[in-house]
């Protein structure tokens, strides 16, 4: 049985950042408030995380899904929140691969990585046009995640 919820809502924006707040309590329908999400909305899906930092829950909406969704960002519509219980990998370039390795703190700390880490760097990779770009991009993330004390756990697909 799939946990969901579907409401209307109206998408808040506050220059690039764009939110969608939750009209009910998400700990009433999924168990606890920061939960995985499959998100619905204008017929496009996404994934994403419910946030309660005080105040109203709300899920993030990346400028990236708000575009592909058609949506501005200020708009009232239909969204369908759906509990996302599928594996959250992400699948990182080889190059990126061999420089956290070559650089085993970095390799043990991408291991301890969450979801949004992993996702965050190899988009920055990904979304480089140069070959220069990508190498510093590379060389940047390798050195950030050495250092980066993480205490959620997640895994980069093994290669």
């Amino acid at each position: 049985m799939t946990i969901s919820k579907t409401f209307e809502t109206t998408i808040m924006r506050d220059g690039s950042m764009c939110s969608i707040p939750l009209t009910f309590d998400p700990k009433s329908v999924f168990g606890k408030a920061r939960v995985p999400v499959k998100v619905t909305l204008n017929g496009y899906t996404c994934r994403s995380t419910i946030c309660a930092m005080g105040g109203q829950p709300w899920i993030p909406l990346r400028r990236s899904n708000r575009e592909a969704a058609g949506l501005e960002g200020d708009e009232t519509l239909e969204v369908r929140v759906e509990l996302d219980t599928g594996e959250r990998e992400v699948k990182p370039p080889a190059a990126f691969i061999k420089a956290l390795k070559a650089a085993p703190p970095a390799w043990q700390g991408s291991q301890e990585l969450s979801f949004t880490y992993q996702r965050e760097y190899v988009e920055a990779l990904a979304g480089a046009k140069k070959p220069e770009t990508r190498a510093r991009r590379r060389e940047s993330a390798v050195e950030a995640v050495r250092r980066r004390p993480e205490r959620k756990r997640g895994r980069f697909a093994r290669p």
